[in-house]
């Protein structure tokens, strides 16, 4: 593969060793994590706080890429009225998408049946103190509450939470404001743009430690909770890994076709990110990665910024097939009926509670209870019979929401007439493209090279990294491209 010079011509670039690659170290540290979960589960258990540490690293970076992508996107736009338009359509292809992903669940939920015959006595279920606090959290979840959480009481806590939702609100505002402001917010939006190129240099130095927290998560995982739970509701955690993965080859898959593209290459291209969310078990820490990758293959900034994380909160489809599956499988083990027009109901109000627990810990149970308590015929404690096995649902989960959402923003690209789709073709089939003008100037490489030279990060130099064309003697930088257009010289 080779890669293309500003002057127009084709150099090849040097092969990368398999032992290089980031995405396979990921993998040996799942693999070895799993070997230690399950050989020495005490000694797995106590690897918890490296997986934990790892996660919080990178969730300690998602709040301010979140916020500075969204501003740089909003406040670099001609028309303040083509983001409102799209954040329109990407809320209706979400609530479109959610509707498919519960429909999945349903439908196959009711094909099986296979709660039928468990006969589980709700009044006799007892619950656990983690699992009632959960419980007690989704029976006093209201509907309505996801609109009023998105105002934050402060303009600090939504960092320190680490509230998406809340984060979105914020910096939508800002960016509009800095839109506003014109030649007087150039020197502000020219330090959001520098600040977010610091930001992704210090995701490139914690994405080194990927497979070390991948190891680490996986270990405890499986030392923890072992795999005796898989025995007794294999047939269930089977269905919700087939159901999800009909969903993205049959829904998702027709979505990338309509646009022409391939799903199964978009999915190799993001195989890094993919490593990474099945070690960690959550899809926050590959946040930033999607967001650089899309926009690399040639998705606006501004679509980008704010379709992704607005869909971590709201375009959760491997979330809602495990809601609308697994309340139909408890009201099957407990011997409720119910009629067609209450399982349709049963959707209608999942269409509300699963938004109101994003982000939330324990946030699927918390937005299943609300779900069964806002419904009233299937008993909230049932919740109990899946409570052992969610970890083992909690990765396809997260890569099905992850999925979904990278979908979503090239749909909404297309939607908006911004896509192009050649350059997206030509970078999930791993061909060379040239660096966008308003593309961050880190290079991809140092998310993917685990042997980079970090002395090197400094000032990201073409020679020092290869794969990146080197430019023409009088040809602008990547840092002189990523001034505003109403920018002036600073």
């Amino acid at each position: 593969m080779g890669h293309i010079t500003t002057a127009g011509t084709e150099i090849p670039a040097p092969k990368k060793r398999w032992y290089r690659q980031l995405y396979f170290w990921v993998l040996t540290g799942i693999v070895l994590g799993i070997l230690v979960g399950w050989l020495a589960p005490a000694a797995g258990i106590a690897m918890e706080p490296i997986g934990t540490t790892f996660v919080n690293a990178m969730r300690m970076l998602i709040g301010p890429i979140v916020f500075l992508t969204i501003v740089g996107g909003i406040a670099s736009v001609a028309d303040l009225k083509k983001v409102g338009m799209t954040g329109l359509k990407a809320l209706t292809y979400f609530q479109v998408g959610t509707i498919f992903a519960l429909l999945f669940g349903l439908v196959a939920i009711n094909i099986f049946r296979l709660g039928d015959g468990v006969n589980a006595d709700a009044s006799a279920i007892k619950t656990t103190d983690s699992a009632a606090k959960l419980i007690d959290a989704g029976a006093h979840q209201e509907w309505w509450q996801f609109l009023t959480h998105i105002i934050p009481t402060s303009i600090v806590a939504p960092f320190v939470e680490g509230d998406i939702l809340q984060i979105i609100f914020i910096a939508v505002i800002f960016g509009i404001a800095l839109n506003a402001m014109g030649k007087v917010g150039a020197p502000v939006l020219d330090g959001v743009q520098r600040l977010t190129g610091v930001m992704f240099k210090i995701l490139g130095f914690i994405m080194k430690a990927a497979p070390l927290g991948a190891f680490g998560a996986m270990a405890f995982a499986v030392g923890k909770y072992g795999v005796s739970s898989l025995s007794s509701m294999g047939g269930l955690i089977a269905l919700f890994y087939a159901t999800s993965i009909l969903f993205v080859v049959v829904v998702l898959g027709s979505v990338m076709a309509f646009l022409k593209l391939n799903i199964f290459k978009m999915i190799r291209h993001l195989k890094e990110e993919y490593l990474l969310i099945l070690g960690t078990s959550t899809a926050e820490p590959a946040l930033p990665g999607l967001m650089r990758k899309l926009e690399h293959a040639g998705v606006k900034k501004e679509t980008v910024g704010l379709v992704v994380p607005t869909g971590y909160s709201f375009n959760l489809d491997g979330a809602a097939i495990y809601l609308s599956l697994a309340a139909v499988y408890i009201a099957q083990a407990t011997n409720t009926n119910l009629t067609i027009g209450q399982q349709l109901g049963l959707i209608a109000v999942m269409l509300l509670t699963s938004k109101g627990a994003a982000g939330v810990a324990g946030g699927g149970f918390i937005a299943l209870t609300a779900t069964l308590a806002t419904l009233g015929t299937i008993p909230a404690a049932g919740i109990m019979l899946i409570f052992g096995i969610d970890k083992f649902m909690s990765e396809c989960r997260a890569l099905v929401n992850f999925t979904g959402n990278a979908v979503a923003t090239l749909f909404i690209a297309w939607w908006d007439h911004t896509l192009d789709a050649d350059r997206v073709r030509r970078v999930f089939n791993g061909e060379a493209v040239e660096p966008l003008p308003s593309e961050d100037p880190t290079p991809l490489d140092e998310f993917t090279d685990i042997a980079a030279d970090l002395t090197d990060h400094g000032h990201p130099s073409m020679d020092s990294h290869p794969g990146h064309a080197e430019p023409a003697e009088d040809a602008p930088t990547a840092q002189d491209n990523r001034r505003p257009a109403y920018s002036e010289t600073i």
